[in-house]
């Protein structure tokens, strides 16, 4: 764990100097300098101090960079085309078991041949165009602005019914 360098990073961005946030901390300035070179161990007690002096959660010093906000510029997303063209799939941003899609559906275009099935849950958002939600026996149209969601075990289908292209925005979270 990297805390050290963390707590330098927001000492400097926020333009405290040591001798400031020893003064401010009651910490000496070897200390703080030890901290912030990961020399020495602080305690969680000493931790929640300097937090409270920076102005930020002990959470975020003790969280572990991976772990902490993580960026995917438009053009870095994965692309997937399939179907000929008709379906576009991009992840727009995953962690853990949670994913983010957006999906745009030619007119005709189907999220498959079949109704298929997985663990996890879906939420949905229609960005643009008709869509038709298939699941199991229920079926329902769905419009620009209407959303829906589903447990994925049971069979399912998403289709265009427009004369449009159609956009929809899919959360997809599951454990495995």
């Amino acid at each position: 764990m990297d805390i050290g360098s963390t707590i330098r990073s927001i000492r400097k961005r926020k333009k405290i100097t040591i001798a400031e946030m020893s003064c401010g901390t009651g910490l000496s300035k070897g200390f703080i300098s030890n901290m912030e070179n990961n020399n020495t161990s602080p305690s969680i007690s000493t931790l929640e101090t300097v937090a409270n002096f920076l102005n930020v959660p002990l959470t975020y010093l003790l969280l572990k960079k991976e772990d902490r906000i993580q960026v995917v510029r438009q053009d870095e997303r994965t692309l997937t085309i399939s179907q000929q063209g008709k379906m576009k799939v991009e992840t727009v941003s995953s962690r853990g078991g949670l994913r983010i899609m957006h999906i745009e559906l030619e007119p005709g275009a189907s999220s498959g041949v079949e109704p298929h099935a997985h663990q996890g849950e879906e939420c949905h958002v229609v960005l643009k165009g008709t869509i038709l939600a298939e699941q199991g026996e229920e079926s329902i149209i769905l419009n620009e602005g209407d959303s829906f969601s589903w447990n994925a075990s049971v069979p399912h289908i998403v289709k265009n019914i427009g004369e449009d292209p159609a956009v929809v925005l899919i959360a997809v979270y599951s454990t495995n």
